[in-house]
C-alpha cells in the first residue's frame, strides 16, 4: 500500500502520524494475507477438481457412444470451506496494534480521520447498544469465529452500536484474561469498524467494549 509521504507540523501532530503509520503497516499486512488466503483457496480448488475427476481414460474411437451411468449428485463441501475461509479472512493474533490504541483514561481505538469526539460519545452511551455478543466461554478459533460473523451480520442490517463482551479473565489461569487482547486486534482489522471503547463499568467495564461500525453505503 502506498500513500503521500506524511507531514508533521506540530508536535501535537505526532501522534496521528504515527497512528497513520501503523494503518498503513496493517494494510500491508492483511492485503498480503489475503493474497495467500486467495492462493490458498485456489489450490483447494484445483485439487477439489482434481479429486473429483480422478483417473481418466482416452475414449475408445468407435461408432457407438457408450454412456455411462450418471455420475451422482456433488456435495457442497466446497462452499462450506469458503464460507469458513472468509471468516478468518486477514484475521491475525499477533498483529501490533499498540501505537493505534488510546490509553489516557481508558483505552480505545478510531480510526485515522475520525476525530475524538466520536469516542467520546461512545463513551458516554450516545451511541444506542443495538446488539451484543458475548464470547465468554468459547475457545479462540471459536470467538474468533463468531465474533467476524456476528460483525459482518450487523454491518449488512445496518446496525452502528453494538457491544462486545469478551471477559474480564477471572477465571483463566493466572487471572490473565486470554480473549481480551484478540478481540481488540481482531476488530482493528475489520474494515467495518470504525472506532471502540472500553465500556463503562454500567456496561461491562474491563471485560466489554462497546464498537461503532460503519455505516452501509448509501444509507
Amino acid at each position: 500500500m502506498t500513500g503521500k509521504p506524511l507531514r508533521v507540523t506540530s508536535l501535537a501532530g505526532l501522534k496521528e502520524v504515527k497512528k497513520e503509520l501503523a494503518a498503513r503497516a496493517l494494510a500491508q499486512t492483511v492485503a498480503a494475507q489475503r493474497r495467500l488466503q486467495a492462493e490458498k483457496a485456489r489450490r483447494v480448488q484445483h485439487n477439489l477438481f482434481r479429486t473429483a475427476v480422478g483417473a481418466v481414460q482416452p475414449l475408445v474411437h468407435e461408432r457407438r457412444a457408450h454412456l455411462l451411468p450418471a455420475p451422482p449428485a456433488p456435495v457442497a463441501k466446497q462452499q462450506a470451506r469458503d464460507d469458513a475461509a472468509a471468516l478468518q479472512e486477514a484475521i491475525s493474533d499477533v498483529v501490533d496494534i499498540d501505537r493505534m490504541l488510546d490509553t489516557d483514561d481508558h483505552l480505545s481505538f478510531r480510526r485515522p480521520g475520525i476525530g475524538v469526539d466520536v469516542t467520546t460519545k461512545l463513551r458516554r452511551g450516545e451511541w444506542a447498544v443495538q446488539r451484543q455478543i458475548d464470547l465468554h466461554g468459547l475457545r479462540t478459533d471459536e470467538a474468533r469465529e463468531a465474533l467476524v460473523r456476528f460483525i459482518r451480520t450487523a454491518h449488512q442490517q445496518g446496525i452502528r452500536c453494538v457491544r462486545v463482551v469478551h471477559g474480564k479473565g477471572l477465571g483463566s489461569p493466572g487471572k490473565t484474561p486470554v480473549l481480551k487482547g484478540k478481540v481488540q486486534r481482531w476488530l482493528v482489522q475489520k474494515s467495518e469498524i470504525l472506532a471502540y471503547v472500553q465500556a463503562t463499568p454500567a456496561q461491562g467495564g474491563a471485560g466489554a467494549l462497546m464498537v461503532l461500525l460503519q455505516p452501509m453505503r448509501g444509507h
